[in-house]
């Protein structure tokens, strides 16, 4: 079964410093046929003005990503982390028995775009604990590049859920295609761009659920990056 979800459809709230879209419910943005995927519980689109960004706070047992599209995304942690992520970085932290910490825009010229991606864990009340990877443009063109997995797998980052997460940049003659086990269930997030995935037209915002399927395929992709998740049921 294929089920789309448009981008008309997601949350949106301005807060100024801040420009959001919200994939599931999320704040104040609440649909009841929007409460996650699986694991999959929040897809957030940000962009943060310049010199803004969201104060030191508290989360616990949740995988928490960062995908930045543009800008740079400034990170400090209760744990004594610190870093700055530019396009191509991915970021993990998985709060366990409980983190704080803030993010801001690095910048005091421009905005910084970027997706945060909470993924609920498969186990409780472990060690907080961060990591970052980053994944050249290359290694993403006409390839479904993995970026996230319960594994490390292709020194993807390290969540503790038994979902993978791939990210691709897909164009014309590209046709790509990936298999979902049984008891698999997909999820694909248009970042940008248009592509068709098993025959249903999305372009950017969109995403589509994917269940009781086999194969997903991706073809007439016009500038498209995108993000693909394989999650269980």
């Amino acid at each position: 079964m294929l089920k789309v979800h448009k981008n008309s459809s997601r949350g949106a709230a301005d807060h100024g410093w801040l420009q959001s879209n919200h994939s599931f419910s999320f704040g104040q943005f609440y649909n009841p046929e929007e409460m996650g995927f699986g694991p999959l519980l929040v897809i957030n689109e940000d962009r943060v003005q310049p010199a803004k960004g969201f104060g030191t706070h508290g989360h616990n047992d949740m995988e928490i990503i960062s995908y930045v599209l543009s800008g740079a995304l400034e990170h400090k942690d209760s744990i004594g982390t610190g870093s700055v992520i530019r396009y191509g970085d991915v970021q993990r932290m998985s709060a366990g028995t409980g983190v704080r910490h803030s993010e801001f825009n690095h910048s005091s010229t421009e905005r910084v775009h970027f997706l945060q991606i909470w993924i609920e864990p498969n186990v409780k009340g472990i060690a907080p604990s961060y990591e970052e990877k980053h994944f050249d443009t290359a290694s993403k063109v006409g390839n479904l590049r993995l970026i996230a997995s319960s594994d490390g797998k292709d020194g993807s980052v390290l969540i503790h859920q038994d979902a993978r997460i791939y990210a691709a940049i897909l164009g014309e003659s590209d046709q790509v295609e990936h298999t979902l086990a049984t008891g698999r269930t997909g999820y694909v997030h248009v970042i940008r761009g248009q592509v068709d995935v098993n025959g249903v037209a999305l372009k950017t915002g969109d995403a589509l659920k994917i269940t009781d399927e086999s194969l997903v395929e991706f073809t007439n992709a016009h500038a498209v990056e995108l993000l693909l998740f394989d999650l269980p049921y």
